[in-house]
């Protein structure tokens, strides 16, 4: 008999190992216990007497953790609304993310065995299962369904622990800069997006939503908040209530550099993307440099080279500060009519994340990047370009 669809031996390796019962195994998989006991073979799994014999498999998850509030539940249900996945057929809820020690966190907070195991067609991505009919049935009650990433609604949270859950949504599935300018959130689900931006108002926040088209026909919702002040006042609201672990570091390190009292650590991932040098963030030189070709008017690029001789700098430098400081802006208003006539092909080296963040801003304000390159050199500030050269 052949096995149900999107049944890996990976998947059943952690069904086996979070002690499910070969009988409960067999109803999940579709395999006959002799067909599962020869993939466990294949790999090398010692079987113990207990599964073999039917009898029910030991509880190693909390399936109370969905039914009380708490901020560990608000943070883990963020989590997996954005980056969880609820399977269709069967009684198992996955948490798939880069940074283990996430992975480790929900289990914990869940009480559930830390089982890894890869998920998904590449195989790269960690991921734990947890097998809990209450636990489904649990998320239902609150509109977390299966199938749920084009439909999902935005939860019923109550107040006192909607920072958390949107700490989650944000670990899940939200993008941060490294200058610490911008945040968004992506969903398929217009539902969730225009809950989300409703509590980023009711903050306070100036945010908005933008769409992309992708190529199967589907809308994908992008929820942001713009400007360094303002994610400096999501900082102090999503953080509020974390205990010592309770977040994406790089996240939190990106958002808070402005605030009064940032969060600062040291990278200690294999390949660091910044340090810590005067209680500041210095991204490193391994942060990638990537080189960009577009065209510019001849006569600013004349003066920019004129200005960087002057300082002794070089041309990017003075680019990439007014870029920073442009794209630190909520507003950023240009004219969309008038061109420079004397545009000529100009490439350098630009930082990596700024020329992501430049492509995201021209996207969203629907002009091409050269005209915001040639905006961005109104918001050079030549003592930033001092201090970054000098240390002073």
């Amino acid at each position: 008999m052949p096995r149900n669809p999107g049944i890996t031996d990976e998947i059943i390796i952690g069904m086996y190992k979070s002690e499910m019962s070969f009988k409960e195994m067999v109803s999940i998989i579709g395999l006959s216990d002799r067909a599962i006991r020869n993939v466990l073979y294949k790999h090398g799994i010692t079987m113990n007497r207990e599964q073999f014999s039917g009898q029910p498999r030991i509880n190693k998850v909390n399936e109370d953790f969905f039914k009380v509030w708490t901020h560990e539940m608000a943070w883990v249900l963020g989590l997996l609304v954005t980056d969880g996945h609820i399977h269709n057929k069967y009684h198992s809820i996955y948490f798939s993310q880069k940074d283990e020690r996430i992975l480790q966190l929900i289990a914990h907070f869940m009480a559930a065995d830390y089982v890894l195991t890869a998920f998904g067609r590449t195989k790269t991505t960690p991921t734990i299962i947890i097998n809990s009919k209450e636990i489904k049935k649990d998320l239902e009650l609150i509109g977390i369904t299966a199938k749920k990433s084009l439909t999902v609604p935005f939860p019923t949270v109550p107040e006192e622990y909607l920072a958390s859950f949107v700490r989650g949504v944000i670990d899940g599935d939200g993008w941060v800069g490294s200058e610490g300018y911008q945040m968004n959130v992506t969903s398929g689900s217009l539902n969730f997006a225009e809950g989300l931006l409703e509590v980023f108002q009711s903050w306070n926040l100036k945010s908005d939503i933008t769409e992309i088209n992708t190529q199967n026909g589907n809308v994908i919702y992008r929820i942001w908040v713009r400007g360094k002040l303002e994610l400096q006042k999501l900082s102090e609201i999503i953080y509020k209530k974390v205990n010592s672990e309770d977040f994406h570091i790089y996240k939190r390190v990106y958002m808070t550099q402005h605030s009064v009292v940032p969060y600062l650590i040291e990278d200690d991932r294999k390949i660091p993307m910044w340090k810590i040098v005067d209680g500041k963030i210095v991204r490193t030189p391994n942060s990638t440099r990537i080189s960009f070709r577009t065209n510019i008017s001849k006569s600013l690029l004349d003066s920019l080279k004129a200005l960087a001789d002057q300082h002794n700098a070089h041309v990017n430098h003075l680019i990439e500060n007014g870029l920073k400081n442009l794209l630190s802006q909520t507003d950023i208003n240009l004219n969309k009519i008038i061109k420079p006539s004397d545009r000529v092909q100009y490439k350098t080296t630009y930082d990596k994340q700024i020329l992501n963040e430049l492509k995201v801003a021209a996207k969203h304000h629907r002009v091409y990047m050269n005209d915001l390159i040639e905006h961005s050199v109104k918001f050079i500030e030549l003592i930033d370009i001092k201090r970054s050269l000098t240390g002073k």
